[in-house]
């Protein structure tokens, strides 16, 4: 006897079964489609925001608080370096978090103010803004490696007190969740992060290219056993040696260190005393001319005999 009201369908056991095959393949199609979609855009873009990595934009073993605030910031997902504890930010060396090629702006008392973005090979880029200094001037473009300084922490633009603005964005443009020193900070999270860069050659944070400074090329170098290594430098465009110093022992902190620099013929120039990182740059012109050159850290000490007279 037929209920009235009942579809057909529900009385129909085999096809009843038919029905719930069908939807329970319709739905396992649908979650298999959903579930691809996104993992294959989430990829894409971890490829791409990761084939770089990043270290802290500071010199080494410095620690300053990452900041990603939520309420107004904007680009949101960018990062605010801020003082950590006692240590203030003001003045601080920037460098690159990873190599590229760098451009400098300036945006005078709005936005940014003085700024640099690094295009890294990838296509992701980075930025860094309300520098107080760059080593470029507005316009041009430089090529730099990971750890290079490209300015100094300061407060242009739109800013109320001296912080790095720091952003990561992947190569389409869009600000991501920044990763610096293999530690991911989100949105709304503040981590205190200690950085690695340019911490090659016993953590010293300084080169002795960036010492001596533009124009100098590497020459030779002698090791102080552990504690430190010579440097001794030559400029082509003028003629003069440069000799650099630097500290792999107590570095940070004052001890006693020196570089010393004489042309034949004349008296040694030296440059000597407690410092915290290195003893130089000692400079003499020595076109053409023998050179003696040498240093020391603490109680292990050095000096070449006469050489590079070409």
């Amino acid at each position: 006897m037929r209920t009235p009201g009942r579809p057909r369908w529900l009385r129909a056991p085999g096809t009843r079964r038919a029905r719930r095959l069908v939807i329970l393949i319709s739905a396992l199609a649908l979650a298999a489609a959903g579930a691809a979609i996104p993992t294959v855009v989430a990829n894409a873009e971890d490829v791409s925001v990761q084939a770089v990595t990043h270290k802290s934009p500071f010199n080494c073993n410095k620690t300053f608080n990452a900041n990603n605030w939520t309420g107004g910031h904007n680009p949101s997902n960018s990062i605010d370096w801020q003082n950590y504890g006692s240590d203030a930010i003001n003045g601080e060396n920037v460098r690159a978090t990873a190599g590229g090629t760098a451009y400098f702006y300036n945006e005078g008392s709005t936005s940014y103010g003085k700024w640099v973005q690094i295009v890294h090979s990838d296509g992701t880029r980075t930025r860094y803004a309300h520098l107080s200094s760059m080593i470029g001037a507005v316009g041009t473009s430089k090529s730099v490696s990971q750890g290079t300084v490209i300015g100094t922490v300061g407060s242009t633009g739109g800013s109320t007190a001296p912080h790095l603005h720091y952003e990561q964005r992947n190569a389409s443009g869009t600000v991501v969740t920044p990763r610096v020193e293999g530690i991911s900070v989100p949105l709304g999270t503040k981590k205190a992060i200690t950085s690695s860069n340019g911490c090659s050659g016993g953590g010293n944070p300084y080169s002795a290219g960036e010492v001596c400074g533009s124009g100098y090329t590497q020459i030779n170098q002698h090791a102080l056993g552990s504690v430190g290594k010579v440097f001794l430098l030559y400029n082509s465009s003028n003629g003069y040696n440069c000799v650099v110093t630097l500290k792999y022992t107590s570095v940070g902190s004052p001890s006693a260190v020196s570089a010393t620099l004489q042309v034949e013929g004349g008296t040694v120039a030296k440059d000597s005393g407690n410092f915290s990182y290195y003893a130089g740059p000692v400079k003499k012109s020595a076109a053409s001319t023998c050179v003696k050159w040498g240093g020391s850290v603490g109680s292990t000490t050095w000096t070449s005999g006469w050489s590079h007279c070409g």
